[in-house]
């Protein structure tokens, strides 16, 4: 076990070379409090909700491994997140899926209700953390040839149009009851696999939906829209509807917020030059931060290479508050809520490293041509001593340093999860 005083020693010496550089680590802890991550609940169940018990996956989504303790209930999916929420510093949020409505009456999408997630805002209360929310617009019948609000059958559309409406309603119900803005996010899988013969009437289809779906207005200080594009996906590989540069262009004539989620790209894309490309004329981003080994694999994000480029640009380019983090990830193979903790923690790490450099003072030496100070500056940082300033907010937030966390994880284990089976 970490010990109090050696957490407090190296934190001292950190504090001392930062200062030498004109970086204040406790002010810079101060703003890393302020982050609020969204926790993808789905993460706890593999994606299976509590709406359809037993329904198949579809729309190119599937998750690997079978590691026992699965979350089966409401009680034992909430009380996994209790758990990953104890163990990542601060206070923050949780994403939820249409599918995961609590009810006792059986509804289809297009009949949910916000009672229908009191459930969840009664919890969310007891843990004073907000939530998010995101349509279902899969694993589901009416997803007719992978096709929802794009698609070509009028009544196809009007369901799933009416699914959007209540995604919106229930948005609204958390703002107002939980007092922080919940951001609703789009994404849908419409597409086609081999070549069309129209790429234009679909969107043009696409447009009107959403258009259906946002003409209510909400207060934006309860909740706010955000729509994600992709690339491509399983059986839609050669034209996808809503494609990046579609949705790129709804939000910012709809004014509404973009969604990035970083496995959507191509591999060879830098998802981080985006937000400085698109946030001087956009309202703002919601970022899905995801790990894609190959391509939207959705692997447990780490603190790699690619994840200290997205928190990097946020952080030097003063973007956080435009900017609403969360976590998109499903892996099976191993213990869920330590998958939880490691991409949270990662993630933040990641943004602490960020703040801890001389950003203004390197911009200075950019604007006067001096590349050498700013290649010097940013390999040194590389070494300096932020684990010690990360082990100290851990310490100061009252959750496990270090590895120490994985001991309540396995304990966890033991009492809860693994007599589940």
């Amino acid at each position: 076990m970490v010990q109090k005083q050696s957490v407090d020693e190296a934190y001292k010496i950190a504090k001392q070379r930062y200062a030498e550089l004109g970086v204040d680590t406790d002010a810079v802890m101060a703003a890393l409090k302020k982050v609020k991550l969204s926790l993808h609940c789905w993460q706890g169940d593999d994606i299976h909700g509590f709406l359809f018990p037993g329904q198949e996956l579809t729309g190119g989504i599937g998750v690997s491994g079978n590691y026992p303790g699965i979350a089966r209930t409401p009680d034992e999916l909430t009380s996994d997140l209790h758990e990953a929420l104890s163990l990542i510093p601060g206070n923050h949020k949780v994403q939820l899926h249409a599918i995961y409505a609590v009810t006792d009456k059986k509804k289809d999408l297009d009949e949910l209700e916000p009672e229908d997630f009191k459930y969840w805002v009664d919890w969310a209360k007891q843990e004073k953390i907000g939530l998010d929310m995101n349509g279902t617009f899969f694993s589901h019948p009416k997803v007719k040839e992978n096709f929802t609000l794009a698609s070509p059958e009028k009544d196809i559309r009007d369901f799933w149009i009416e699914h959007g409406k209540r995604s919106r309603a229930i948005a609204n119900y958390f703002g107002e009851a939980l007092g922080q803005q919940s951001v609703n996010n789009f994404w849908i899988p419409d597409g086609y696999k081999d070549n069309p013969i129209d790429k234009a009437t679909p969107r043009l289809r696409l447009i009107k939906s959403l258009d259906e779906i946002i003409k209510k207005p909400y207060p934006e200080k309860n909740t706010i829209e955000a729509f994600e594009g992709k690339l491509f996906g399983t059986g839609i590989e050669s034209y996808t509807v809503g494609s990046h540069l579609f949705y790129n262009n709804y939000a910012i004539s709809r004014n509404k917020l973009w969604t990035i989620d970083a496995g959507h790209w191509h591999p060879t894309e830098d998802v981080s030059d985006k937000f400085s490309a698109f946030l001087p004329f956009g309202k703002g981003l919601m970022l899905h931060v995801s790990r894609p080994v190959r391509w939207d694999s959705d692997h447990v994000v780490i603190f790699d290479d690619a994840l200290t480029r997205i928190t990097r640009s946020l952080v030097r380019d003063n973007e956080l508050a435009k900017t609403n983090i969360g976590l998109d990830f499903f892996d099976a193979t191993i213990n869920r809520v330590a998958a939880w903790v490691i991409g949270a923690r990662a993630t933040q790490k990641a943004l602490l490293q960020g703040m801890l450099a001389p950003i203004e003072d390197l911009k200075q030496a950019e604007a006067k041509y001096d590349f050498t100070q700013r290649l010097v500056e940013t390999e040194e940082l590389k070494s300096y001593p932020f684990t010690a300033v990360w082990d100290k907010f851990c310490q100061d937030n009252g959750v496990p340093v270090g590895m120490d966390w994985l001991n309540q994880i396995r304990q966890y284990e033991k009492d809860v999860q693994f007599k589940r089976d």
